[in-house]
Formats: C-alpha cells, structure tokens, sequence
C-alpha cells in the first residue's frame, strides 16, 4: 500500500524552527535608532528595550558600555566615562565596547583637537587596570553586532542576571565630583582646595590670589560663576 503523506503536515524542521525560541538581548532604550539594534534583529535576536541605569546592553550576566570612536573621546574630556565605569563595577562580568575604529582613527589628527594620543593611552590603560574594565574594539555597528551575539550564544550556567543601580555618591564623592567637573581642576587640585577650604562655597567666594597660591593659573576657571549665561 503506498504511503501517504498529509500535505498540512508541517516538516520536523518547520516545528523545530517554530519551537524554538529566539534569544534575547537586553538594550538600553536610547539605543534603539542605533544600526547594532537593527542588525541583531537581522541576525534573529529579539531585543528587549529597557531603562538601563547602568550600561548599554546585558548580555545573560555580562554589562556592555557601548561607544564609538568620537563618543569614547567626548566622553573622556567630559569626564561621563570615569562615572560610568565605576557603575559597571557592580557587575561581576562587564566590558567597554569602542566601535568602529576602521571608519575613525583613534589617534590619527588628535594633537589638532587638542587631545594629546598618549592622553588617550593613558586614558585606555586606566579603563583597564584601575577601573578593571576590559575593553574590546570593533570595526564597525556589525562587528559590534555580531560581537554581542557569539556572547548572548555562548553556553552559560548563570541564570539571569541582576539589574544594577547608578552607584550613590558619598557627599564628600558628590562635592569632589562637581568641583573636577570644573575645567582643568582634577582629582589632585580638587582635593587640594577642600583641604585649604573645606566647601564648594568658601572655594566659589575666595579671592582668586588666595586659589592662585594652591592651584596656580587655573584659578582663573572660578571667575564663570559669577558671568551671566
């Protein structure tokens, strides 16, 4: 007796492919004009937008800080990164993702904006060995793509992952924060102002002879708080 074959009989791969579910990536909503969001979905990812306090992408465990060449730069001079990395310590297993260093030079022409290329050596050394972040470059939006997922396809025992908070600031960290957010004062400087001055107030209303005897010309910086915008 001939076989008979049911024609709304769906094949063992059609079952399989609908059975299986599609993994999932975990992106930051400001993220979602980017080309990575449209290429993992061409890749058969499904993402997931969410508010992210801290990182871009999560990854199973893993917290992703994702920037591109200019974005890293801008975010070296603003001093935004530092804050960020300092977050990202809350995880166990994270990493900073520099993207498209085939379409932007990372130290070609710097010196002509004003940024020093072994500044940003340094800056990348620091990323690694005091903050204890890694840092993976890649080409282009695909590389970064495909990056996130041989990551989000790798076999992993840890179940999902815990969200993380922006870290609070002590109020001695908070008041540090605001005065290096003046240009040219820093860590070292900033701490040398506290000592002499103890608040953000008393160093705002000092006389700009008595700051010049601690921090020099940058003292001059102050004088912005009293232009009018």
């Amino acid at each position: 007796m001939p076989q008979l074959f049911d024609i709304f009989q769906k094949s063992h791969d059609e079952e399989e492919k609908e059975e299986k579910p599609k993994i999932k990536i975990i992106s930051d909503h400001r993220e979602k004009n980017s080309l990575v969001i449209s290429e993992l979905i061409h890749l058969g990812f499904q993402v997931n937008f969410e508010q992210l306090e801290v990182a871009d992408f999560l990854v199973k465990d893993v917290a992703i800080e994702r920037k591109t060449v200019s974005d890293f730069l801008s975010s070296m001079i603003n001093k935004r990164l530092p804050e960020q990395l300092i977050n990202m310590g809350q995880y166990e297993k994270k990493f900073l993702l520099i993207e498209g260093i085939e379409e932007q030079e990372l130290y070609d022409d710097k010196e002509k904006q004003g940024i020093n290329p072994n500044a940003i050596r340094g800056f990348l050394l620091d990323i690694i060995l005091k903050y204890q972040v890694p840092i993976i470059f890649t080409k282009n939006y695909e590389d970064t793509a495909r990056f996130l997922a041989v990551l989000a396809k790798k076999p992993d025992k840890t179940s999902e992952s815990l969200r993380a908070k922006r870290k609070t600031r002590s109020k001695k960290e908070q008041m540090q924060y605001i005065l290096e957010g003046f240009p040219g004062i820093g860590a070292e400087n900033a701490k040398k102002l506290f000592k002499e001055f103890k608040s953000i107030k008393n160093i705002i209303n000092a006389d700009e002879e008595e700051l010049k005897k601690i921090i020099g010309k940058k003292a001059g910086i102050f004088r912005i708080v009293s232009n009018d915008y």
